[in-house]
């Protein structure tokens, strides 16, 4: 362990742990107003913050060993849901999505922010962004990601964190 600095990030997970879970509870709350700014608020709250505990856990190369030891502390194994970020660059990079789906498409259609009960869910139809407030699931283009599933992923991470913070 390399003393304070992996305490530091080891609280940082656990802050970004609690930011995402607090951000699932204002987005179950969104179920009886369906508030649409406050449903995609908390579902982007929920994909930074699961985001900034992946980047921590599997920095780029030039930091590699540091989440290597990191994962290690924790008892993360590598193949860990946090892992993947393609489903949040699907949303941290939407321009570029925006200008790759533009530069290769002949269609004027295009269907963003979808919620049930019109979701469809699959890039034929135009459907882009989706939220699925049923089974808790945002899609991009055909793509689901099941929110359950992250937060479960989350939530096991931020509990093997308590042990080395003193605030949560």
């Amino acid at each position: 362990m390399n003393g304070i600095q992996d305490l530091i990030l080891i609280g940082e997970v656990a802050l970004q742990s609690k930011i995402a879970q607090r951000a699932a509870e204002r987005l179950q709350a969104t179920h009886d107003s369906f508030d649409h700014i406050e449903v995609w608020s908390s579902i982007q709250s929920i994909l930074c913050a699961t985001a900034n505990v992946s980047k921590i856990l599997w920095p780029n190369y030039r930091f590699q060993a540091r989440g290597e030891r990191l994962r290690k502390i924790l008892n993360v194994k590598d193949d860990n849901l946090l892992a993947n970020r393609k489903f949040r660059n699907h949303f941290e990079h939407y321009d570029e999505r925006v200008d790759e789906w533009f530069s290769t498409q002949s269609q004027g259609l295009y269907v963003d922010l979808s919620m049930n009960p019109s979701l469809r869910g699959d890039s034929a139809s135009g459907d882009h962004r989706g939220y699925n407030s049923f089974n808790n699931t945002v899609v991009f283009r055909g793509e689901e990601l099941d929110l359950n599933e992250l937060l479960k992923a989350l939530d096991e991470i931020f509990v093997r964190c308590e042990p080395y913070t003193l605030r949560y």
